[in-house]
């Protein structure tokens, strides 16, 4: 297969990805999707399957399960019920049993007191599945700009990555609690520490709220910090940000080396521009700031 062609092939299969994401409550059969993608429905399974190594029922069980799993833990105001529907199941037992049979929880449970290590564990084929073949970056999507400083509130996260979920939690209760909400807050993360070659007790991140009055004392743990302004590199990621990896990697073994640009001593910071699961998860926004001085 030549560049164009495969090229073009990997579009179509783009496009059932985007269409499983915006349509989690409607048809994701096997007709409607091979259509979508103007496949016969005949081999489009073994296309599929062969492609991301899930079959078409695993994929849309995991991509409905994922957003009713974001929804029970971040937006606690949302009925379970609610969510059952929205997630394409016609009764709420039915939506237990199934989430029950991925996550090992029931949902009420996983809102309560989620546990996240089965959660990963359950994710990682799907996250990869939504990764491979589907990334290409170019330096043209890169911008330069001059980051202002900006005052934040910061809720340092430290240890085992797979905890983030408990500290995220916690954070979007606070930002309640003290009215600043996205989007009339911008919402940042500084990445002080790569998850994939640091030990899990060390890993670091910070996860920040712009705010321009200071923080009072409180239960969360939240403190007044500062994200320093000067010149950065600015990649947009849309679409699932669950993992950067390849993003980051373009930015600093593919860019960095070509653009003449040296990194400046400041960590890597993002900005969560549009969030899952408020949006469908391919029309979630990331930007990826590497200070450059």
């Amino acid at each position: 297969m030549n560049g164009d062609a495969a090229k073009v092939y990997r579009e179509r299969m783009r496009r059932v990805l985007d269409h499983i994401d915006r349509n989690l409550g409607g048809d994701l059969g096997l007709d409607a999707l091979s259509a979508v993608a103007a496949f016969s429905k005949h081999h489009f399974h073994r296309q599929f399957s062969e492609m991301f190594g899930l079959s078409v029922h695993n994929y849309v069980q995991l991509a409905r399960l994922k957003r009713a799993s974001y929804s029970l833990v971040y937006r606690d105001e949302v009925p379970i019920i609610e969510i059952a529907l929205d997630s394409g199941y016609e009764a709420p037992e039915a939506f237990s049993r199934a989430f029950r049979g991925r996550i090992g929880q029931s949902p009420r449970e996983f809102r309560n007191q989620p546990d996240w290590s089965p959660w990963h564990a359950a994710y990682a084929p799907f996250h990869h599945a939504r990764t491979i073949h589907m990334t290409d970056y170019a330096d043209d999507q890169i911008r330069l700009l001059d980051f202002p400083a900006t005052p934040v509130a910061v809720l340092e996260h430290r240890g085992d990555p797979h905890t983030i979920g408990d500290s995220i939690r916690r954070f979007i209760a606070w930002r309640k609690e003290t009215g600043l909400r996205p989007p009339e807050s911008a919402t940042y993360n500084i990445l002080y520490t790569d998850p994939e070659t640091t030990p899990p007790d060390q890993y670091r991140v910070d996860l920040c709220a712009e705010t321009r009055r200071p923080v009072t004392p409180n239960a969360a743990g939240v403190v007044d910090g500062e994200i320093a302004g000067g010149r950065c590199a600015v990649l947009r990621l849309v679409g699932s940000s669950d993992d950067l990896r390849s993003a980051i990697a373009f930015l600093y073994a593919d860019w960095l080396p070509r653009s003449g640009e040296e990194p400046r001593d400041a960590p890597l910071f993002v900005q969560r521009v549009r969030f899952f699961p408020d949006v469908p998860e391919n029309e979630a926004i990331t930007d990826i700031f590497l200070p450059i001085g």
